[in-house]
């Protein structure tokens, strides 16, 4: 039905959980995380009560074995189930009940585990771990990677149709917001992991730019930003360009800081660009001088 991993990042601590079924938006009742507690992967026939309350436990202080155990024995329907449970430290539990329809199996090393039934093959899990432990680079890129084995194994032998993957930091903020670093899901795609790597990449590239665009004082400032304040803001939204691909916005609010900046020809140049290929930019321009971000209009700076 569904093949999963859940891992930790033993440098970072960042906590991750990727999973793929031929179910629709699995999202929904297969996959939870949370900062600095850990991550829950439950999946066959599934009870979605193991994320939430496995988290619950864990954040009270119990490992994930203690925690995933003492679930279990309440539930009487176990040997239907599929659970995997990560904490925080890296203590790791999981369990694949006698009913859950093979194949099926579940492997573990140092702060991953991937598990999966209803499978293609015996061979899925096995080449899940071992392209995890093959890639290396950030947590995302070898969840990936991993995902990515399991369907060239064979996957879900029923097909494919939705994945989600959530990504956690190693310690919770007060700023709930910040508690997810990627929260992406597809709920219904003939591709849905090839589908999830773009999602996954564009979450980056849009973390990227939202934390040069909307910086305190950046923009809604009175006084523009100059040194090495735009310097960074600059190099964070060329960097998000680049993830981001066609849509020229990141381009476009380099633009806009160059021009309060007082850097108008570097930046006339930039939004003039993008406002000659798309002329809604010549609209936005003029909101944006509305509200005094941009002290030029759109006949001002780009000409009737």
């Amino acid at each position: 039905m569904t093949y999963s991993i859940i891992a930790r990042d033993p440098i970072t601590g960042e906590l991750g959980v990727a999973s793929q079924s031929h179910y629709f938006a699995l999202g929904r009742v297969v996959t939870f995380a949370r900062a600095g507690v850990g991550v829950v992967a439950t999946q066959s026939f599934v009870n979605p009560a193991y994320g939430p309350n496995g988290l619950d436990l864990m954040a009270s202080g119990a490992s994930a074995a203690t925690a995933l155990t003492g679930l279990l024995a309440k539930d009487e329907d176990r040997e239907l189930r599929q659970v995997a449970f990560l904490d925080a430290g890296g203590g790791k539990a999981m369990f694949t009940g006698d009913r859950c329809v093979p194949h099926r199996a579940h492997l573990e090393a140092s702060n991953v585990v991937v598990l999966g039934n209803m499978l293609a093959s015996d061979a899925v899990v096995p080449a899940m771990l071992a392209a995890y432990e093959d890639t290396d680079g950030p947590l995302l890129d070898r969840m990936l990677a991993a995902m990515d084995a399991g369907e060239a194994a064979g996957g879900d032998a029923r097909g494919r149709m939705s994945a989600a993957l959530l990504l956690v930091p190693a310690a919770i903020t007060p700023a709930p917001w910040a508690n997810r670093l990627i929260d992406v899901r597809v709920d219904d795609h003939p591709e849905p992991l090839a589908e999830l790597r773009r999602l996954a990449k564009l979450s980056q590239a849009h973390t990227i730019f939202g934390a040069s665009v909307f910086t305190p004082g950046l923009l809604s400032g009175e006084a523009a930003a100059t040194g090495p304040q735009l310097a960074e803001a600059l190099r964070m939204l060329t960097e998000a360009q680049a993830l981001i691909g066609a849509d020229p916005e990141p381009t476009f609010w380099k633009g806009v800081l160059l021009i309060r900046a007082g850097e108008i020809a570097s930046g006339r140049r930039l939004v003039a660009a993008i406002a000659a290929a798309r002329p809604q930019y010549r609209t936005f321009v003029d909101g944006l001088y509305a509200v005094g971000i941009l002290q030029l209009s759109s006949n001002e700076l780009l000409g009737a």
